[in-house]
This record gives structure tokens, sequence and C-alpha cells, in this order.
């Protein structure tokens, strides 16, 4: 079998990109077929093995855009070939994508024979991909339509998966649940949310926090309100905010080479190497830039899961970046208006809930731009971290991933979490009014008593029975129960 397009690309110049997810073969199909993870593609459709612009071509209109290998490609491709094109195609769509990004990558003008003509053409098809208004090209009019620029984008693809979130109106519902909810009820729902994330940020980084540090951490939550727009200097008072060891706090994006290690030892444990310090600098002003345009440019959702991967994968601080990346998710709902009357979804609570498909939805990307590093163990605490790949790993990626799993987190911590947890106070409610109509309880015992048997599925158990049998009648210990049961499972007879 024979590589085309992209595939094609990569194996005959050594292009450094992550694994494509349907790279293009031929096979013997008499038309281009999507089958299982390859795009099969008829013998007499592939280019010639010589022709490296036919096979840019090719995957232009058949597989979209990989900006990470057409960044290393088309400064390859010699002038000439192009014009050659162009002589017969000037208005052709695809030779002037390719003209334009051959342009914005190698900075070196393409001969035109003619003025080109026409509408302007999006680069990002838009049936495909999550797009916005971007700039245009006059000289090819090319719109660059992409989420970012020309030297750092995401993409994101329009999957049946994510157009199913996208339409289910997510933040809509969350806008109007809590509207329905009395005033009393949504302030008592709010308030765990915050705290919940809070302790589920940190859970997830394996830490619990003190008091005085859940505490910072809600008041920065609170903050995500006040739409202040991102900079360097903001990111820092976030990260110091986030951490309580002084000699973590940074001063400004890291000057040296992090890494995130896992369970094993030595080199084998390094998990992931985000860019180097000069690359992260340089992409995390891109990343600041499109989060302070984006989430009112498209569906803030999708600019959240953007910005919250986008920025781990960067890691600019050498401590504090995983609860950070969650932070800009309530942030970029914030700043797009999406959330008001400080409303949380608590997504972190969802994403501890389902850590492993976090895992996967970081490891998307993480884990194949490991295999970019050379890691070299020297000694404990001692490693040599030399990049082998090419900076565009780093510029374009794949946020498909990420967005999708952070829109299911959203309808979870919103249909799941947020709603179980105002059920719950309501459950609550009704159960503290009747044994105070019924019994004189006091109110702090009353409170534990209601909380532990709700949480214990409905039971009062013989240690809590026992831990307030001086203060609390028994016949009250029932009483809570059977309160707790009928409303836990009212088809019960």
């Amino acid at each position: 079998m024979n590589a085309v397009g992209y595939s094609y690309i990569q194996e005959a110049l050594g292009i450094s990109a992550l694994p494509l997810r349907q790279p293009a073969i031929v096979q013997p199909v008499t038309r281009l077929e999507r089958i299982d993870n390859t795009l099969a593609v008829p013998a007499a459709m592939a280019p010639a093995s010589d022709d490296i612009l036919g096979h840019v071509l090719f995957a232009l209109k058949h597989e979209g855009i990989n900006l990470g290998i057409l960044a290393q490609t088309l400064p390859q491709i010699p002038l000439h070939a192009f014009e050659m094109v162009l002589r017969e195609s000037p208005n052709g769509i695809y030779i002037r994508k390719a003209c334009y990004l051959r342009e914005a990558f190698a900075d070196e003008p393409v001969t035109q024979h003619a003025p080109v003509r026409g509408v302007f053409i999006p680069l990002f098809d838009p049936e495909r991909y999550i797009t916005r208004t971007g700039s245009r090209n006059s000289r090819w009019r090319v719109e660059f339509n992409g989420l970012g620029s020309p030297s750092y984008c995401a993409t994101v693809e329009r999957t049946a998966e994510l157009e199913g979130l996208l339409n289910h109106d997510i933040l809509g519902r969350a806008r109007a649940f809590i509207d329905s909810l009395p005033k009393m009820m949504m302030d008592r729902a709010i308030n765990w949310a915050y705290l919940s994330e809070t302790q589920d940020s940190f859970a997830i980084e394996r830490e619990a926090p003190s008091t005085d540090k859940a505490h910072r951490f809600i008041e920065l939550l609170r903050q995500a309100h006040d739409r202040h727009p991102l900079s360097e200097d903001y990111l820092v008072a976030l990260q110091n905010a986030t951490v309580s060891n002084k000699l973590d706090m940074a001063a400004a994006y890291r000057h040296e080479q992090n890494h995130l290690a896992g369970a094993l030892p030595g080199a084998a444990g390094v998990t992931y190497v985000p860019p180097t310090p000069e690359l992260c600098r340089e992409l995390m002003e891109e990343l600041v830039q499109f989060a302070n345009e984006a989430p009112n440019q498209i569906d803030p959702l999708v600019a959240a899961g953007i910005i919250s991967f986008g920025f781990v994968f960067l890691h600019p601080f050498m401590d504090g970046n995983g609860r950070l990346s969650r932070f800009l998710i309530h942030q970029t709902l914030c700043r797009s208006g999406a959330l008001e009357h400080g409303l949380l979804l608590p997504v972190s609570v969802a994403m501890k809930r389902d850590e492993g498909r976090y895992l996967e939805a970081l490891q998307a990307f993480s884990k194949p731009a490991r295999d970019f590093w050379n890691v070299l163990w020297i000694d404990y605490g001692n490693l040599t971290l030399d990049f082998t790949g090419h900076p565009a790993i780093y510029r374009y990626w794949d946020a498909t991933p990420g967005v999708t799993f952070t829109l299911e987190m959203a309808q979870r911590a919103l249909e799941v979490e947020l709603q179980q947890e105002t059920e719950f106070l309501e459950c609550f409610d009704q159960i503290v009014t009747a044994v105070n109509e019924n019994y004189d309880v006091r109110g702090s015992d009353l409170a534990n008593l209601v909380m532990m048997c709700l949480t214990n599925g409905g039971v009062m158990s013989k240690n809590r029975r026992k831990q307030y049998q001086y203060t609390v009648p028994e016949e009250v210990f029932d009483f809570i129960e059977q309160q707790a049961q009928a409303l836990l499972n009212p088809n019960t007879p």
C-alpha cells in the first residue's frame, strides 16, 4: 500500500508531526472512501511520487488543513513548482491556499502571472472545522479563519459527537436552571459549587488544600467574574494565588525547561515535556491574544477548551499549571458573558469523577509529543532534555479531544453535579422542616444527622445513633431515616 497526501509527505520528507488520525492510503477502491482509520484512495487519484506539491494539493482538498505538516513542507518546495500550477489554474482554490501558506511560512513571495480574482475563500472549511472571522489576504484572496494565527493555531473538527454537544446549549440550560431556583437555594447551590470545585481541582493534583489555601482558591474563582483580560502579569498573579510555597511563586513565564513525571523512575518516568522556554513565551503571547478575543467570537465552551488545554500543554510556570488551566475554563466563560450572577459550573468535580477520560484527553497530545524528546537520566533529579522535533508540533495542534471533553464535563457539571446537589439541598430542607415540626432537636445536631443520613443512602448508621444517643431521642433517628428514604426512593412502597 502506498501513502498519499500528508502521510506520503511525512514519509518522504521526514516531517516531525503527530500521527495522523486518518492517513490516506492507496487501496483497491474506485472512489475515495473512509474505511476504519484510513482514507482509501484509488490509485488513479494518487499524485506522482516525485510531486510533493501534488500531494499537498491532494491533502488540502481531501484531508483538510494540517498546519503542522504544511509549515515544514511548503518552504521546501521550490517556488517554480507553485508558479507552474498557478499558470495553469490562477484562481484554483487549493493552489491559492498553498501559495498563501507558503508565503506565510517562508516569507518569500510567489510570483503571480495574473492577479487572483473571485471571492475570498476560507482557509479552513467551516463545515468541517470550528472557525471564526479572521484576517483577509487580498493577494491570494484567502481568509485565515483559524482558531489562532498563522504562528499558533488550534484546530477543532466538527465531529458528530461535538456537534451533538454544541446543539445541547449547555450554557443556556445552565442559566435557565439557576434562574429557576429560589434565591436562597440558588445561593446555596452556587456556594457548594465554589467549594466543591476548589476541593476537586486540588484533588486532581493529589493534594488536599488547607483551609487558607482553599479560601484563596475560592476567592480566585470568584474573581473570574471580574472579566479581567489575560496578560503575563495577571497570569503570574493568579499563579502566585494558587501556590502556597513562596519558592514556587513565579515572577514571569518560566525561563527553564520543565517536564511532567509519572510513577516510573528515571527517563522512563517523564510523561510529557512542554516547549522550550523561548518557544513557550512566544506561544503564550499568542494564546493570551486568542484568549482575549475568542470567547466573544466562537462558542465560549469551545474557546474554554482550547485555552485550558493549550495552557497546560505550554506549561508556562514551574508549578500550579493544572489548577490554573481549569480556572481558565471559568475565566473564559465569564469573559464571554455566558455566566453571570456568580454562577459557576463545577467542571473539576465532573473531571475528578472521570479522571481516566481527562487523562486520555491530555494524552491525545502529550503522549505523541513526548516521542520528540530524548531524555537522558543522569541521577536523581538531574535529567537532560533534548528536543528532536520541530516547533510546529507545539504551534499547531488538534484541540478536538480537549474541546469535546470540556463540553462533556460542562454538561455533566450541570446535569449531574449541580442538579444532584440542588436535589440534595431540597431533600435536606424538607427533612429538617419535618423534624422541627415534630421534635425539638439542637440545630447543629439535626443538620449533621440529616446530612449523614442522606449521604448514606437514607440509612442512619449505628455509629451515628450511638454518637448522638445522649442529645437526640431514639425516635428522631427513625423519623429522619423514614423521611430520607421516602424522598430518595419515592416509588418504593
